[in-house]
């Protein structure tokens, strides 16, 4: 579709263009939000007669844009998340969410006029650009911690994360640190008495198998002495 821009847009052109952007772009975003007219012959024939008065806004708004930069480029907004160990959040911190956040502390700023390819997913200090008007972005630092006092200490340059991880590895040592060649493992009162019966166990079959047997120890006379009975079995004496 063949357009005339009302104001300037990132990477169609100035006011007064006329470019072709795709028939969906167009009638789903740039006619509805007033940012552009369809090139036929009546609206460029309008818009020549309003450009005055189009400019004359445009250049309203870019002051007043250009006075909101000056209080919120290079602010910093705290997001509060839950997080592991690693610092990924549980969830992600999306466009509407940093709308919301300015909006809060008194920036009147709706959620596509936040600029973020990819939502947020990890902790720490994230640039966003937030377009308070074509020509005017400001740049906002989101910190995005588990707690406050968190968010101030990577405001100052430190690593929560690591720091997390540290811990988690002293709580959970690795399993050939503990079983090292040379290092005694105590046992529990009831694991030793499990073990010394154990061993008293041993001991008795251990004696029970060194005895001679009693068949083989008498002598051999006394064994061809016995009787048999009538079925061959010996009689015992």
């Amino acid at each position: 579709m063949q357009i005339v821009l009302l104001e300037r847009i990132s990477k169609l052109g100035q006011m007064g263009d006329v470019v072709n952007v795709k028939d969906g772009y167009a009638r789903n975003f740039l006619l509805p939000q007033g940012k552009a007219l369809r090139a036929n012959k009546a609206n460029l024939e309008r818009f020549e007669s309003e450009r005055a008065q189009l400019e004359a806004r445009n250049l309203d708004r870019k002051n007043d844009a250009e006075a909101v930069n000056t209080k919120l480029n290079d602010k910093t907004f705290v997001i509060i998340r839950q997080s592991g160990d690693t610092g990924q959040l549980y969830g992600s911190v999306t466009t509407r969410d940093i709308a919301s956040q300015l909006s809060d502390e008194g920036f009147s700023v709706e959620k596509n006029q936040i600029t973020l390819e990819i939502p947020i997913k990890n902790l720490g200090l994230h640039k966003v650009s937030v377009m308070l008007h074509p020509e005017v972005t400001s740049t906002v630092i989101v910190n995005v911690a588990r707690t406050e006092e968190e968010a101030e200490r990577q405001a100052a340059g430190e690593d929560v994360t690591s720091e997390h991880q540290a811990d988690a590895e002293e709580i959970n040592p690795d399993v050939e640190e503990i079983f090292e060649e040379g290092v005694e493992v105590e046992l529990s009162e009831a694991e030793a008495e499990v073990e010394a019966t154990t061993e008293a166990v041993e001991d008795v079959v251990a004696a029970d198998d060194s005895a001679p047997d009693a068949t083989e120890a008498m002598p051999a006379e006394t064994a061809e002495a016995q009787p048999e009975d009538e079925d061959g079995d010996e009689t015992p004496a």
